[in-house]
């Protein structure tokens, strides 16, 4: 049921006449504002942080595999080209001692 300002105005009247203005008031002011529904709980909260961990989880698995492709195709380029850099220096020796003799 929803609670409207009307109907916040009749209980306090209620209870002014029963209980005085002052234990009215302080009875109304214990009350939730209008619109409470609208307000986050704790369980609310704890739903939405799972939500959250789980997201940043699937980005970081798919940042993880991004990454170690990656990484994975950067060490392939620079292992054969030290490959390439050492063949090189090898016949570069090799030609400096044939050319030597």
């Amino acid at each position: 049921m929803a609670i409207d300002e009307r109907a916040r105005h009749d209980l306090y009247v209620a209870l002014e006449g029963l209980v005085g203005t002052e234990r009215a008031d302080t009875l109304m002011g214990l009350l939730p504002p209008v619109g409470w529904a609208d307000v986050a709980t704790k369980h609310d909260l704890d739903a939405l942080e799972q939500r959250m961990n789980l997201r940043f989880e699937k980005v970081e698995l798919h940042f993880d595999a991004e990454l170690e492709g990656a990484l994975r195709a950067q060490m392939r380029t620079l292992f054969l080209g030290l490959l390439t850099a050492l063949a090189t220096m090898t016949s570069l020796c090799i030609a400096a001692i044939a050319i030597a003799r």
